[in-house]
């Protein structure tokens, strides 16, 4: 025989080899071979549609949380703008209140002051009238101080003082 022709036992071996690994292969090793390849599609494919899933979600829950913060921001200027209403009535209460009692200070102050002007003036003319009594006893000589025309006296001067200042005011 020729040496290219192959033997007849040796070809149906082959052929039978043959099939039986192209068998495996097909039922065995090419389904999970697909089911590989499939994952892989699977995950390059979902992969960028979950990444854009996501994506979508995340911008989502941007704008909710931009929304949110806008809200805050006005509300905090809500209550900013109220606490500044209500500082300026509490200030402008206690300046009412210390203006009232710096008034009501100043008009106890005048009264007590005029009061102690008076004192003051009152006992001066008793003073003066005293002195001037000791003074002009020792000018004439003899005791002036229990004559009743000297308080007369005294108070006619201070009358007229007083009329003389009260004029030129």
């Amino acid at each position: 025989m020729d040496t290219l022709t192959p033997k007849p036992a040796e070809l149906i071996f082959g052929l039978i080899c043959f099939f039986v690994i192209f068998g495996v292969l097909g039922k065995i090793l090419l389904p999970r071979i697909e089911k590989t390849l499939a994952a892989r599609a699977d995950g390059i494919d979902g992969g960028a549609a979950r990444a854009e899933a996501a994506r979508a979600e995340a911008q989502a829950l941007y704008e909710q949380y931009q929304a949110e913060l806008a809200t805050a921001r006005h509300e905090a200027a809500r209550i900013r703008q109220t606490a500044a209403e209500e500082g300026a009535v509490l200030v402008a209460a206690a300046r009412a209140e210390g203006q009232r009692q710096r008034d009501q200070i100043v008009a106890v102050a005048k009264v007590q002051l005029e009061a102690d002007r008076v004192v003051a003036e009152a006992e001066l003319r008793e003073d003066v009238i005293a002195l001037a009594t000791e003074l002009a006893s020792r000018v004439v000589g003899e005791p002036l101080g229990g004559l009743p025309r000297t308080r007369a006296i005294a108070d006619e001067f201070f009358a007229e003082t007083e009329l003389k200042v009260t004029s030129t005011d």
